[in-house]
């Protein structure tokens, strides 16, 4: 009985279950999920429980193989379940493969740094404060609420309406028209 020794924490009999049962749970991982890798980590989860639940094996319910493979056949269904739930993700184009009109004519990616470093110029000076600490310091929203006391809420709106103001006067910029702060 490999599990009662497993159950009594037998490092050696470990070694033994995964020989004698080791091929089992391959072929339950296997037939829940295609991927080779999912498999693996199914086989690996599935023991690793194993020697963690050994203690509840009894031989008077089910035979050892029927208790490894229960336990297999529920690692391997709740991978798929989970795998299930997760969005179907298409990975993105590489830059190449991008029309290049589109890319020359965004805004964001012709924006000369002058042009940015002159709009953030122009928000109000809290505004660009907070811009600092959050951009330039890397602090979190907390950090901020911290380091200057305004309350979160403020610390938020201001960074949203700062962004919002600075792209608008950044999209002003690219159409070539003069930002309406600017002095002639």
């Amino acid at each position: 009985m490999v599990l009662l020794k497993v159950a009594q924490g037998d490092e050696r009999a470990m070694e033994q279950c995964i020989s004698k049962y080791g091929p089992l749970v391959w072929s339950i991982a296997k037939r829940h999920v295609q991927d080779h890798s999912a498999a693996e980590d199914i086989v690996q989860e599935t023991f690793t429980d194993l020697w963690r639940s050994a203690k509840r094996y009894n031989p008077d319910i089910a035979t050892e193989s029927t208790f490894v493979g229960l336990l297999a056949r529920r690692r391997a269904i709740d991978f798929a379940r989970k795998e299930g739930r997760r969005p179907q993700l298409e990975p993105m184009p590489e830059a190449e493969a991008l029309p290049q009109a589109a890319i020359e004519s965004s805004a964001a990616l012709r924006c000369e740094s002058e042009d940015v470093r002159a709009a953030l110029k122009e928000l109000p000076q809290e505004t660009q404060q907070i811009f600092h600490l959050h951009f330039d310091e890397g602090m979190t929203h907390p950090e901020i609420v911290k380091k200057t006391g305004l309350p979160l809420g403020t610390v938020k709106t201001r960074l949203r309406r700062g962004l919002i103001d600075l792209r608008n006067r950044l999209s002003i910029l690219d159409r070539g028209q003069p930002s309406s702060s600017a002095t002639p």
